[in-house]
């Protein structure tokens, strides 16, 4: 959502400081979201996808060698419990009951030595979605102004109060998830894209003026 506010408000304060019509921007905002919102869902949708191939890897080797060698693979569970304080005595109970599950033995591999959960098989789609239909609206809040006021100057007044409005709306919202004070987070947000707009308008201004 961040992203989709800044890049098409960025990429439409650069083409108003260029003097360009309405039409035109409207068009290349348009083909900015729609690739935009491609890329990033591609995006998300190969880091969910990669994220379930490394797990499925880990988890054959783990497999593999709690079969080969199991002896090593006790070590290693031994380790983990002592890094939470236990001590040796008590921690090897606990690991023969282990090697008497091997299942179980693999997923407690899996979850404390390597740090990994297994991943939603649904993740990846709805990563992919998630991703793009954010892009796409947040993306059309800075383009909305240009499709319904006649001059880029006008419309650019009205995107940029839209926007950073959005953005800091944005930013409350997040900050409230994260932990983060919210008007932090608010100022944060709509700083940083109100930056780039600033520098897009500023680089097409210099452009066009030569």
């Amino acid at each position: 959502m961040a992203d989709g506010l800044t890049v098409p408000f960025a990429l439409a304060a650069g083409l108003s400081g260029a003097d360009t019509t309405t039409r035109i921007i409207v068009v290349a905002g348009l083909a900015e979201i729609a690739a935009g919102s491609i890329a990033m869902g591609l995006g998300g949708y190969l880091a969910a996808r990669n994220d379930a191939d490394h797990y499925a890897s880990e988890l054959k080797r783990e497999e593999r060698e709690v079969q080969e060698i199991p002896d090593e693979e006790a070590r290693e569970v031994l380790e983990v419990f002592e890094t939470y304080g236990l001590t040796h005595a008590e921690a090897v109970p606990i690991v023969d009951s282990l090697r008497q599950r091997p299942r179980q033995w693999i997923d407690f591999m899996m979850r404390f030595e390597l740090g990994l959960e297994e991943p939603d098989p649904k993740r990846a789609v709805r990563s992919a979605s998630t991703i793009a239909v954010a892009y796409i609206v947040g993306g059309l809040i800075p383009l909305a102004p240009y499709m319904l006021l006649a001059t880029a100057s006008s419309a650019l007044m009205v995107s940029v109060v839209a926007t950073i409005l959005a953005l800091a709306i944005f930013g409350a919202v997040k900050g409230h998830y994260t932990g983060m004070p919210l008007a932090s987070g608010a100022l944060r947000t709509a700083f940083i894209g109100g930056l780039a707009a600033a520098a897009a308008f500023g680089i097409a201004r210099l452009v066009s003026a030569k």
